[in-house]
């Protein structure tokens, strides 16, 4: 590929800020406000771990720069099934991910311009869904364009809310402390609210899935996915814990948009609308985003025989169209059933699985990068490698046992699904050293 036709530091930092900070953070603030200061807690604990995680990427990114993202970074390291298994959960995470975006960005705009309400819903969620398609099918750059500019107009209410809380500690201090959290911290309440904040920082691998779409990956990946993942762990310290102190506990979780409550009660009435403007800016940009790793990840399986290879083809700009087009329909199908009463709660529950289904890809990465560390290629790695590898696997661990049983056990059951494909694929391809090594006896 051209280097015209790559994309660099400000466009994959734009990915990973963009693709973690989607709509729930918008909403968050009221999901862990019956935890009280287990929250606040259980977001320390979620960014540690999340910039951990960033670390290992960064390595992986810097030791192989000529791997085409996560699943080659497994592959060489761990082997094809571990590959597979982890990317398959992610892939499917990734269309699940893109339904829930389109059918939330409606609700919120039918809310900013309610004369849009008469549109159908599902109709306007599929409408949504597809210009992302479109856009990128024109190809990465087009797609990475329109993610900087959303980036950066999701981060002005983030600004917002920041500039209000340090208004509010200058002109009235005594807010903070009317009304603090009752709820008594507890280990079973952190381990709760880590899990639900971690929902909201997935995406931080967004740099490193496009990794053969990069100029100069093993420098721009690690840069871009360090800046990107330190950028949103202040960020979203900050605009949690101002709701969460400013607003009595008890009304905060009833909140269905918990920023527009604290703008309304503390600066100009009305604001909260415009607020609201932004959130549909965050989903679109989310929304796009996530469209783009979608046809990245994609192409990635084709190439290396895990899915069939006319995922693969790439039209005259570069994009992979096919793939995209098929993951659309998968998203699209995932949208239509959202919107049927009579599935809507089973939906709903799969959502909760999305989590748990990045977790493989984390924990595999994990262990790529300490397996690299002992087979000595330490190109650009400094000693505290494996430590950051453990770090990033202990917490791996610790999100799957916080995300319960039942996500755990569904996102096993995705990965099972996969296996048959599997089979089937490697069935019908020749090893993918077969034309260039030895067989091995």
């Amino acid at each position: 590929m051209s280097e015209g036709k790559k994309i660099g530091f400000w466009t994959c930092t734009s990915l990973v800020v963009g693709n973690v900070i989607g709509m729930g953070i918008f909403i968050l603030p009221s999901s862990l406000a019956p935890y009280g200061f287990n929250a606040l807690i259980g977001w320390l604990v979620t960014l540690v771990g999340c910039l951990i995680l960033a670390r290992v990427f960064a390595h992986l990114s810097k030791a192989l720069p000529g791997a085409d993202g996560p699943y080659e970074y497994i592959r060489c390291t761990l082997g094809d099934l571990p590959a597979y298994m982890a990317l398959w959960a992610y892939w499917v995470s990734l269309w699940l991910t893109n339904a829930a975006l389109a059918t939330g960005v409606v609700g919120y705009i039918t809310v900013v311009m309610p004369q849009l309400a008469v549109v159908q819903p599902v109709l306007f969620a599929l409408c949504l869904l597809w210009l992302f398609v479109i856009i990128n099918v024109f190809g990465v750059r087009s797609g990475g364009a329109v993610q900087i500019v959303t980036s950066a107009l999701k981060l002005l209410p983030m600004v917002a809310i920041a500039l209000l809380g340090g208004w509010v500690l200058l002109t009235s201090p005594a807010s903070y402390v009317v009304h603090p959290p009752t709820t008594p911290i507890t280990f079973s309440g952190i381990l709760a609210a880590s899990t639900i904040a971690l929902y909201a920082m997935l995406g931080i691998e967004s740099a490193s899935i496009p990794a053969g779409r990069v100029t100069n990956p093993g420098r721009t990946i690690p840069r871009a996915t360090m800046a990107g993942a330190i950028l949103v762990a202040v960020v979203y310290i900050v605009v949690s814990a101002v709701p969460l102190l400013l607003i009595e506990q008890t009304e905060l979780a009833n909140a269905s948009a918990p920023f527009a409550l604290l703008m309304d009660r503390f600066s100009a009435a009305g604001s909260g609308r415009w607020l609201a403007l932004f959130v549909v800016v965050s989903g679109l940009g989310a929304l796009n985003g996530w469209t783009l790793l979608m046809g990245e990840l994609t192409r990635t399986m084709a190439n290396n025989g895990v899915l069939p290879a006319v995922f693969a083809r790439q039209n005259r700009r570069g994009a992979p169209a096919i793939a995209l087009i098929v993951t659309g329909l998968l998203a699209s199908v995932m949208t239509w059933l959202s919107y049927s009463q009579s599935l809507v709660a089973a939906f709903t529950f799969l959502t909760r699985v999305v989590t748990a289904a990045n977790l493989p890809l984390y924990l595999c990465c994990s262990l790529a990068l300490a397996v690299l560390w002992r087979r000595g290629a330490r190109v650009g790695m400094g000693r505290n490698a494996l430590l950051i590898a453990t770090g990033g696997a202990i917490y791996a661990v610790f999100a799957f046992v916080g995300s319960g049983h039942e996500p755990f056990l569904l996102a096993m059951g995705l990965i099972a699904a996969g296996l048959p494909l599997y089979a089937i694929m490697r069935l019908r391809r020749k090893s993918p050293h077969s034309a260039t090594a030895p067989a091995k006896v």
